[in-house]
């Protein structure tokens, strides 16, 4: 089959398409996915650039996530599952044209979602549905900031948190990524490169309670110097680094709760109980259109070199795919 290989670690020009790439060989309880689409997610430059080894028994391919058509199910699969369109989340070898799946992780595509764009779905659903609402326990009366509101898993936490009428609000770091997202009906948008989000937050909002970060660094202090009291933050990243010099005198006195969490290397029970959680209460709104895919670009495979230079550039304000 053909998949994207980086035979070494570096920059996006050490991804390669190769046309005699063996085929996944499936489980009793895994299918096997005819690929039509894959998700590309900041995890698969950190893969690709030496930081981030996938677990043992997961494809070296990268990709975490993909639509298409189920075309080999394992022994212990109903054979109903055959010729069945589904998005699915895996622990790797999404950039392919076939790659094999675990039950727990595959789900319908919502009605109303193109095959293609529907693998744009997992990877940040299942994150931002198992920190804000199995962690944080994030409720309507409350607000939730969330920082890098433009990437995919930004957009994915304010697309849920506005459809199940929660207060939002966002951190971009651009003109037009502010303006994106002034469209969405926030309730505020904050340029960091020109505005200090905890001076705004405080002034405006006198806090917040639930705040998904993948920034880290100096963050880290002014996160929690703004959480109201009870409140949560959430790590899922540190692009700012992850090493920090703080106080932690206000998540003593306010009864902080600080969290991190990584999805990949989860067990398959875990990861169907969020895949069950979203079918049940966010596929309904997806369907509905309260919930909305930000797509920013849809590339063919053989310029996945060009994708990742885009990621890296942080032009995209939302997802990027990649076509089989």
């Amino acid at each position: 089959m053909k998949a994207i290989l980086h035979r070494e670690f570096g920059g996006p020009e050490v991804l390669e398409v190769s046309n005699n790439v063996e085929m996944p060989k499936i489980e009793k309880d895994e299918v096997l996915i005819k690929v039509h689409a894959a998700g590309i997610n900041r995890p698969d430059i950190l893969q690709r650039s030496g930081g981030y080894p996938p677990p043992p028994g997961a494809s070296k391919i990268l990709g975490l996530e993909v639509s298409g058509e189920i075309v080999d199910v394992g022994e212990d699969i109903n054979k109903n599952l055959l010729n069945a369109k589904v998005c699915a989340l895996v622990p790797g070898g999404g950039y392919a044209e076939f790659v094999k799946c675990h039950t727990s992780t595959i789900l319908p595509i919502p009605k109303g979602i193109s095959i293609a764009d529907a693998c744009t779905i997992p990877e940040t659903f299942f994150t931002v549905w198992t920190n804000l609402f199995d962690q944080a326990n994030l409720k309507r009366s409350e607000t939730l900031l969330v920082h890098g509101g433009a990437s995919g898993i930004g957009l994915t936490a304010i697309s849920i948190a506005i459809a199940m009428q929660i207060k939002c609000i966002a951190t971009v770091g651009s003109d037009e990524k502010y303006k994106y997202l002034q469209s969405l009906g926030l309730e505020r948008v904050i340029n960091y490169n020109i505005e200090d989000f905890e001076i705004i937050i405080k002034n405006e909002f006198k806090g917040v309670d639930v705040i998904l970060d993948m920034v880290g660094g100096d963050y880290f202090q002014k996160n929690i110097n703004i959480l109201t009291r009870l409140g949560r933050l959430l790590n899922i990243a540190y692009l700012k680094g992850s090493k920090v010099e703080v106080n932690l005198l206000p998540i003593m006195l306010k009864r902080l709760t600080i969290s991190g969490s990584t999805l990949r290397i989860r067990s398959n029970d875990e990861k169907k109980i969020i895949a069950d959680n979203l079918k049940k209460h966010v596929w309904p709104l997806i369907e509905s259109k309260d919930i909305k895919l930000h797509i920013d670009q849809r590339f063919d495979f053989s310029n996945v070199q060009k994708a990742h230079q885009y990621m890296e550039n942080n032009k995209n304000i939302g997802k990027l795919l990649l076509k089989f």
